[in-house]
């Protein structure tokens, strides 16, 4: 419907299966704006410019990170000019890169903050207060999106609960598991405590099965590898009125594509 937009969010992209699902699926999307949660993209932990170019050449429009942005050292001086890549916007003032975007496509405007939690995460600063001063900044007629990267799913329903009305939608990202809890806020913002992961779900989290439990088993040091198979795209589609600035639908995504 013209008065509405359609938002494809999808959950941590872990390496190269990942993101040959990205490309595959979103192609049969209708959707105003692609988002991605990007931080896993470079062989399963981190994020280069290249392929950074490859998710944004096939069509997303913003690639979130998280607490891995920095893994991959050659992505600090992208970010300084690629504002279309986030890095959390919590971090302290001079960290290279932006925390959040304002977009303009097809006559519609959309701003994507990207935050990072702090329980069992780095010691960053307040999120809480990251975003009361941004909404601060942003003008009250845009919808906002938030990528919430965080562990404790308390902090994410706190930050639900604590945003519910000012923003369009709070999606959790970070653990790689797909939570069944998506819904409407009293006062229109659309949540999900996690919207999950791309890639294999014969996996731990994403990596290769066997090294993972040699680890937890025997407490050595394991290299570990993306898996390889029953590769899943998962993620949220959330809905907007365009008038009022919130979140009239927000539909689970979860199914096989490799």
């Amino acid at each position: 419907m013209q008065n509405e937009m359609r938002v494809l969010f999808l959950g941590d992209v872990v390496g190269k299966p990942g993101r040959k699902a990205v490309e595959r699926f979103i192609k049969t999307v209708n959707a105003d704006f692609k988002i991605i949660n990007g931080e896993n993209l470079a062989g399963g932990i981190g994020i280069t410019p290249s392929v950074a170019v490859e998710m944004l050449s096939c069509g997303i429009d913003i690639i979130t990170t998280g607490n891995h942005i920095w893994k991959k050292k050659e992505i600090v001086s992208f970010l300084m000019e690629e504002q279309r890549v986030l890095r959390p916007l919590n971090y302290p003032e001079g960290t290279p890169g932006f925390g959040y975007r304002v977009m303009h496509k097809n006559g519609k405007t959309l701003c994507v903050a990207n935050i990072e939690g702090r329980i069992f995460m780095n010691p960053l600063l307040c999120p809480f207060r990251a975003m009361e001063e941004l909404l601060g900044q942003i003008e009250s007629r845009i919808p906002i999106i938030v990528d919430f990267h965080a562990e404790a799913t308390s902090e994410k329903v706190a930050m639900g609960w604590f945003l519910d009305g000012k923003v369009a939608a709070v999606l959790g990202t970070h653990t790689h598991i797909q939570t069944a809890d998506e819904k409407i806020l009293p006062n229109g913002t659309g949540y999900i405590t996690d919207a999950g992961m791309v890639g294999p779900a014969d996996s731990v989290i994403g990596m290769d099965k066997v090294a993972v439990l040699e680890r937890f088993i025997t407490q050595m040091p394991q290299k570990f590898e993306v898996g390889k198979n029953d590769i899943e795209i998962q993620g949220v589609m959330v809905t907007i009125d365009s008038d009022s600035k919130k979140c009239v639908k927000i539909e689970r995504i979860k199914e096989k594509i490799l």
